[in-house]
């Protein structure tokens, strides 16, 4: 979905001690004023779906 937007995330760091992810938008994502959105209801929603222990997805 990202991509297809010309955008994409990369994974920076995982505590898993906390379930704190942290990953950072590229491309158009970097800058977009929707990428706090995305990365709540986009990215952070499909990993806490796929993977209980993630408590929250961060922007670094």
């Amino acid at each position: 979905m990202l991509q297809a937007d010309g955008g994409d995330v990369e994974l920076v760091d995982v505590d898993e001690e906390t379930g704190q992810v942290k990953v950072r938008l590229t491309g158009a994502c970097g800058g977009c004023p929707m990428s706090q959105l995305t990365l709540k209801m986009g990215i952070e929603s499909e990993l806490k779906k796929e993977i209980p222990e993630v408590k929250e997805v961060v922007s670094v």
